[in-house]
């Protein structure tokens, strides 16, 4: 049975600007490079974000799954998207243990979700 996340892919118009944007979005991302398939993507931790063409079977845009990442700080966290060109869309709304969510929009529509304390407090 599956137990942790592997690989996330976002669908994108333009892949070689999805991965420039996603790489100043995620600035502890490595890019890597599949040789053998032609293929870069984006290295945090042990998750591959993929950055993938849209296309008629998988459009870019919010509808569906969204990813929610964990934060030190939700509000540092928050306007670093937004000054990146990735407006709030939903939120922020107050969850357990004083921590708080919202979800942001890339570029291409896709949802970003982020979860964290505010002001980098630990949460209990």
């Amino acid at each position: 049975m599956p137990d942790c996340v592997s690989a996330i892919l976002v669908h994108v118009a333009d892949v070689e600007a999805g991965l420039t944007w996603y790489q100043r979005a995620f600035p502890r991302a490595e890019r890597q490079r599949l040789p053998a398939f032609d293929f870069e993507y984006l290295k945090i931790g042990s998750i591959h974000l993929e950055i993938v063409q849209a296309d008629e079977k998988v459009a870019s845009g919010a509808a569906g799954s969204v990813v929610y990442w964990q934060v030190e700080d939700f509000d540092r966290a928050l306007s670093h998207f937004n000054a990146i060109g990735a407006p709030l869309y939903r939120g922020p709304l107050e969850i357990e243990d004083d921590l708080w969510m919202c979800q942001v929009r890339d570029p291409w529509g896709n949802c970003i979700g982020l979860r964290g304390p505010r002001g980098g407090a630990q949460a209990a």
